[in-house]
C-alpha cells in the first residue's frame, strides 16, 4: 500500500514537525528582506555610529570593521561598548574601533563627545545616527525633552550640526538616519511637542520617526551642493533591546508563546543593518540626497514627511531647543602696526580687553567701599 506509512503516527509527526520546521525557516529568511551584497572597501574611512555597542548599530559596526574603515562608536555605556568593541576587533581584525562616551540624553555629553572626537581627527567621512529608545514610560533627558524625542531626534540633531563643518571638509561625506515605517504613524504636534499635556507611548515615539525624516529632508536642502548627502531609512522590525519597554514581548506569557510565534518575522540585527550599510557605502547613492530607504531600496515617505512648513518650523524649534541658534558674538582682531598692540573688538567696535579691566576694576571699587 503506497500511504502505508500514514498509519505510522510516528513518522506522520516527525514529518509535520519537519514540514512546519521547514516552512518557518522559509519564512524567516524572506523577512530578512534586502541584502548589501557590495564587497566594496571602506579603508582609512572615519565612521561614528551611535549607539554601536548592541543590536543593529553593533552589527553596522562590524561589518564596517570588516572593511577597514575607522570606526567611533558613540554610546552612553562604557563597558558594553568596551566588550563589544573587543568582539568587534577579534573579528574583523581591526584594530581601529573606538569607543567614545556619548550620552544622548544630555547636550552637554553630545558636545564633549565632539569636541574630544575633532581635537583627535580632522575628517569624518560617515555618521551614522542609529541609536534610539521606543515606546519607554514618560522620561525627560538631562535637558527636560520628552525622552524618545529627545534621543532619537533632538540628540541626534544636535551631533549632526555640531560635526558638520567637518563632514563638509571632509566631502564627499554620507549622513545616515535610522528613521522607521512608524513614521507613516507620525503627527508632529506643534501644540505640544514635548508630550507634557497628554503621553501616548507610541504616538511619542512615531512623532519622533516622522522628526527624522522631516529632519532628513530639510537638511538635505540645505547642504545642497555642499558633496555631503543625507538619507534616512527604516531597518525593519527588528529583534533588539529597543523592544524592552514593550510590555507584551518582555512578559512570562510573551516568552513562551508570543515570542515563539512571531520570531519568523522579526529580522536579525544583522540584517537590520543592511540598508544603513546601503545607504553609508553604496556607490550609486554618492549624489543621493533627502531619500528614505528599506530593504536597501528607495521608498516613499508618508504625505507627512514631505510638509515642508513643518519641517522648518521643527528645524526652529529643534534649534532653539538644542542651543543651536545662539550664536557667538562677532569679533574681530585689530593690530596696530605701530605698537604691536593686538586688541579684540566686539560688534560695536569696544576692546574685550578694556571692557574687561573696567569690570574688574568696577567690582574691586565695589568691594573695597563695602569694605
Amino acid at each position: 500500500m503506497a500511504f502505508a506509512f500514514l498509519t505510522n503516527k510516528k513518522v506522520v509527526a516527525v514529518s509535520a514537525v519537519g514540514t512546519i520546521a521547514g516552512i518557518t525557516m522559509m519564512i524567516k529568511e524572506y523577512m530578512q528582506g534586502g541584502k548589501f551584497t557590495n564587497p566594496i572597501m571602506a579603508e582609512g574611512k572615519v565612521v561614528i555610529i551611535t549607539g554601536a555597542n548592541t543590536g543593529i548599530g553593533k552589527e553596522t559596526a562590524l561589518d564596517l570593521a570588516k572593511r577597514k574603515a575607522h570606526v567611533y562608536m558613540a554610546c552612553r555605556d562604557m563597558e558594553k561598548c568596551e566588550q563589544a568593541r573587543t568582539e568587534i576587533v577579534l573579528e574583523s581584525k581591526n584594530k581601529y574601533i573606538y569607543c567614545r562616551q556619548c550620552d544622548l540624553a544630555s547636550f552637554d555629553s553630545i558636545r564633549k563627545f565632539v569636541d574630544n572626537f575633532q581635537q583627535e581627527r580632522d575628517r569624518l567621512d560617515i555618521l551614522i545616527n542609529n541609536a534610539g529608545v521606543m515606546r519607554c514610560p514618560r522620561m525627560l533627558t538631562k535637558d527636560g525633552i520628552e525622552m524618545q524625542l529627545g534621543i532619537n531626534h533632538m540628540a541626534h540633531f544636535l551631533l549632526t550640526n555640531l560635526l558638520i563643518n567637518t563632514l563638509k571638509a571632509s566631502a564627499p561625506s554620507r549622513i545616515v538616519v535610522v528613521s522607521s515605517l512608524a513614521h507613516v504613524r507620525g503627527e508632529i504636534d506643534i501644540t505640544d511637542l514635548n508630550s507634557e499635556k497628554n503621553y501616548e507611548r507610541g504616538k511619542a515615539y512615531n512623532q519622533s520617526k516622522l522628526a527624522n525624516v522631516l529632519f532628513t529632508r530639510e537638511l538635505a536642502k540645505k547642504l545642497q551642493g555642499s558633496g555631503v548627502t543625507v538619507n534616512a531609512l527604516h531597518p525593519g522590525v527588528v529583534d533588539t533591546e529597543l523592544m524592552r519597554h514593550m510590555g507584551l514581548f518582555n512578559s512570562f506569557f510573551s516568552g513562551l508563546i508570543v515570542k515563539p510565534l512571531m520570531w519568523p518575522f522579526f529580522k536579525t540585527p544583522r540584517a537590520g543593518a543592511q540598508t544603513s550599510l546601503y545607504v553609508a557605502l553604496d556607490p550609486d547613492l554618492e549624489k543621493i540626497s533627502g531619500e528614505y530607504f528599506s530593504d536597501c531600496s528607495a521608498k516613499e515617505v508618508a504625505e507627512a514627511a514631505k510638509n515642508d512648513n513643518v519641517a522648518r518650523w521643527l528645524w526652529a524649534v529643534s534649534e532653539k531647543w538644542t542651543g543651536l541658534d545662539q550664536k557667538p558674538p562677532n569679533l574681530r582682531f585689530h593690530i596696530d602696526m605701530d605698537t604691536l598692540e593686538i586688541k579684540i573688538l566686539d560688534e560695536k567696535g569696544e576692546d574685550l580687553f578694556e571692557k574687561a579691566y573696567k569690570d574688574i576694576d568696577k567690582d574691586f571699587g565695589v568691594q573695597e567701599a563695602e569694605k
